[in-house]
């Protein structure tokens, strides 16, 4: 009888962890392909964040991104404009100063956080996918 209550007692007690843990469970950064974040990007209602520097984001940038420049000493004050509720796309040249955001992101309670894999250089000139590249004009002297 002993051995019955204590197993029960046991039983319970796993259970409840089991559902704790699935209470609290964080988000995780989603490395993403082009042809990926394409698909995220038609089906969710996104937020595009270039975390490059201003002079990177205007040789070229991804249509609909907002550009935070990651080195910037105000980047901590812009991503709080950013709605923590939707899911965010990161890239920048080729994958680090992303990453790098993406932890910053997740720390801050970011919910959905995907990560372009390679950057903006992987894909600019990739067959497999054409992504839409808007490319300020330089203004002349």
């Amino acid at each position: 009888m002993k051995k019955a209550l204590y197993l029960s007692i046991i039983c319970v007690a796993l259970g409840a962890t089991g559902c704790l843990n699935k209470q609290n469970v964080t988000s995780e950064i989603q490395l993403v392909s082009a042809q990926e974040m394409l698909d995220i990007i038609e089906q969710e209602d996104v937020q595009l964040v270039d975390v490059r520097t201003p002079q990177e984001y205007n040789e070229g940038h991804i249509v609909n991104s907002q550009n935070i420049d990651y080195s910037s000493p105000n980047f901590d004050e812009e991503v709080k404009q950013l709605d923590k509720t939707k899911p965010v796309i990161l890239y920048c040249k080729s994958g680090g100063r992303s990453a790098d955001c993406a932890k910053k992101l997740k720390e801050a309670g970011f919910k959905k956080i995907y990560d372009l894999d390679g950057g903006i250089s992987k894909w600019q000139h990739s067959e497999e996918v054409q992504l839409d590249i808007s490319v300020r004009e330089k203004t002349q002297p």
